[in-house]
């Protein structure tokens, strides 16, 4: 089974499309087409259901495209690690990080990667959500830093790590000097909070909502920095990560407020595009954030089940 039929597999999936994929490699609609039907005839599974457009993946196609990106995404890591074997790490690398990740994370990491990589050029621009993705996406970033981050179709990622939220008050604001404040206690209350269509409003409104609490929430900010000010203006209060805020917290123009029953984190992850080639120095980055290889997250367990159940179908309706 040669590795190019791998990739042809990987990017009909993808693309959803064999005259795309076939384009993208030098080959014909029908060669590629044929090397799906020797994958198929090999497996004896089908992969891919031809009679529907765009074509869809059957469960053990989308198993087998998942576990291929992983094997593929090894495979370019060690071929980039051989080839760099001894030599000193050098190239670009760009990243675009929300506002939030950027403040939190950035000047340490960067600062860090710099000292090992000298002559690595690391260039993180902050932008706003969509924009993280549209540009990993258009390939004017290599890795995105992202907030609850999820793989899609065309989109790699992996979690990074969870930040705790916590109830934070500017100094005057009559929680402030509050030993712990009930989660009942927002019910009603003026907060300050980021604009509904980002996913960490979202996130919070529904939490409060599921714990019965319903608060009066003066919403619009798009960025953590913006919402920050906004409190401390303002003498309010809000949910925030706690990463975010710990420069205003020691510097006491905001207070962390003890609230035991609120149990909510904000998960980070990093993203980049499905079957882009990432070069040993994204990599290394990436690999620096995570304290491990930059890997995939592991496909779902529900797509594993409709798999198994797809591969005994045929056995099944045999035996009747």
């Amino acid at each position: 089974m040669q590795i190019r039929a791998l990739r042809v597999f990987c990017d009909i999936a993808s693309q959803r499309s064999f005259s795309r994929a076939a384009a993208a490699h030098g080959m014909t609609q029908s060669a590629a087409s044929q090397i799906v039907h020797h994958l198929e005839q090999d497996l004896s599974v089908q992969l891919i259901d031809r009679s529907k457009r765009p074509l869809v993946l059957t469960a053990a196609g989308q198993l087998y495209f998942e576990g291929l990106q992983r094997v593929l995404f090894d495979l370019q890591t060690l071929d980039q690690e051989v080839r760099s074997f001894g030599k000193r790490l050098a190239g670009q690398v760009e990243v675009a990080s929300i506002y939030s990740v950027g403040l939190s994370y950035m000047p340490s990491a960067k600062s860090e990667f710099a000292e090992r990589h000298p002559d690595v050029d690391l260039h993180i621009e902050f932008v706003i959500p969509e924009r993280v993705h549209e540009s990993v996406m258009e390939g004017t970033a290599d890795l995105g830093l992202i907030s609850y981050p999820k793989s899609t179709r065309t989109l790699n990622c992996v979690t990074w790590q969870r930040e705790p939220m916590k109830l934070i008050s500017a100094p005057d604001h009559p929680f402030a000097n509050r030993r712990e404040v009930r989660l009942a206690e927002l019910d009603g209350q003026l907060m300050m909070g980021f604009d509904p269509s980002l996913k960490v409003q979202r996130e919070i409104a529904a939490y409060l909502t599921r714990n019965g609490i319903r608060p009066k929430f003066d919403t619009g900010f798009d960025n953590i920095d913006s919402l920050i000010r906004a409190i401390q203006l303002n003498s309010g209060i809000g949910i925030l990560p706690e990463p975010a805020i710990r420069r205003e917290v020691a510097n006491d123009s905001l207070r962390v407020i003890q609230c035991p029953d609120l149990e909510i984190t904000r998960p980070l992850g990093i993203i980049w595009r499905r079957g882009a080639r990432l070069g040993p120095a994204a990599l290394e980055f990436g690999a620096l954030l995570l304290g491990r290889p930059l890997k995939p997250d592991e496909s779902s367990s529900e797509i594993r089940r409709r798999a198994d159940a797809e591969l005994k179908q045929p056995a099944a309706s045999a035996a009747t």
